[in-house]
């Protein structure tokens, strides 16, 4: 296996499941030393001694991605006990159960939009100085198809997905000077823990929830975790060198009709 990631130091957030540990994994396996953070503990422990198993070097903060704390601890840890940052995957995310704009409860939608939308400003807000002060980096958030179209029963987590893009394709014009490259990934549905909770969690059986979200996908499936986590890593390794401000969409083709 090519290592493209030798010498860089990898922070990801949502590090516990779906994309987050699978990016985790595979960055250490090709060389990256993490900086992990999730909300949940034991969980995130779990991935750290993964990663330790397979020889990774890694060290972790759990936290909420809602609070500037959070960002703060970990752009400390990646000074203190790497001395850089090189790479930011944004992952972490919520979503509300399939349900109608007037049936989402006020303090649901405040949540998704603390940590879906405000998380990623707060984690670019923190890393950003640790990578202007080296002269590069990358940023990769972790945006939806929804946020590049509209998403009904989801419009809250519509809205704040749209708004990563937003802040994705802003930053990006503000940082290309400084070396730095921001893009957002944008998949639609995939067999994660988020999608099939939210699938559970909704006013529909299981079953038909899902037959619904697939039905509006030309390919008529959920996606792969794993093939998000290879453009994930595509996206942030070095022969991806030219694209910044981009919203690239994995949707088994949903934006494009």
């Amino acid at each position: 296996m090519t290592k493209r990631f030798v010498g860089q130091v990898a922070l990801v957030s949502g590090a516990a499941g779906g994309f987050g540990r699978l990016a985790a994994l595979q960055l250490a396996q090709e060389g990256a030393k993490l900086v992990l953070t999730d909300v949940r503990a034991d969980a995130l422990a779990a991935v750290v001694a993964e990663v330790e198993a397979a020889g990774g070097t890694v060290a972790a903060l759990a936290g909420d991605v809602a609070l500037e704390a959070t960002h703060a601890g970990l752009a400390g840890l990646a000074r203190q006990r790497f001395g850089q940052l090189d790479l930011a995957l944004n992952n972490a995310g919520l979503a509300h159960g399939l349900s109608r704009l007037a049936d989402i409860a006020p303090d649901e939608a405040s949540k998704v939009l603390a940590v879906d939308l405000f998380g990623v400003f707060l984690a670019m807000r923190a890393q950003l100085p640790l990578m202007v002060e080296k002269g590069r980096g990358v940023i990769l958030n972790v945006a939806s198809v929804a946020g590049l179209v509209g998403a009904p029963m989801m419009s809250v987590y519509s809205a704040a997905k749209h708004g990563v893009i937003g802040l994705t394709k802003s930053a990006a014009g503000e940082y290309a000077a400084k070396g730095i490259r921001i893009n957002a990934i944008c998949p639609s549905f995939a067999e994660t823990p988020m999608v099939t909770g939210m699938l559970d969690n909704g006013k529909r059986p299981r079953a038909e929830a899902e037959a619904r979200l697939t039905s509006f996908v030309p390919l008529r499936r959920l996606a792969e975790p794993q093939e998000v986590v290879d453009a994930m890593l595509w996206m942030l390794g070095p022969a991806n060198s030219f694209m910044t401000g981009h919203a690239l969409a994995l949707d088994g083709g949903l934006s494009a009709i």
